[in-house]
């Protein structure tokens, strides 16, 4: 989301620096419900292959959530890289 008069994005400056779209399908039991497999689907930007966000979500599940986790999918995107963004002289308009 930008900030408000600066036009700054936060999420564009990560995509810049490497990070991109992870997407991670969690399928867990609940110790009342062991034979229901239930899903959890997360997403934020993340850094591969070492995915540093998702193991920090990941370490708060096994403190805070009482649930096992049966398997967990991936996908991962890169979504922008500096090689990308080209800067150009010129402002075109279409009305």
């Amino acid at each position: 989301m930008a900030e408000h008069g600066t036009g700054h994005d936060r999420g564009f400056e990560r995509r810049l620096k490497g990070e991109g779209l992870l997407t991670a399908e969690i399928s867990y039991y609940l110790p009342d419900h062991p034979s229901l497999l239930q899903l959890f689907v997360w997403q934020t930007l993340d850094v591969a292959p070492r995915f540093p966000a998702l193991n920090r979500f990941l370490d708060h599940w096994r403190r805070e959530i009482e649930a096992t986790i049966h398997e967990i999918r991936i996908a991962h995107s890169a979504m922008l890289s500096p090689a990308e963004v080209r800067m150009v002289d010129g402002l075109i308009r279409l009305h």
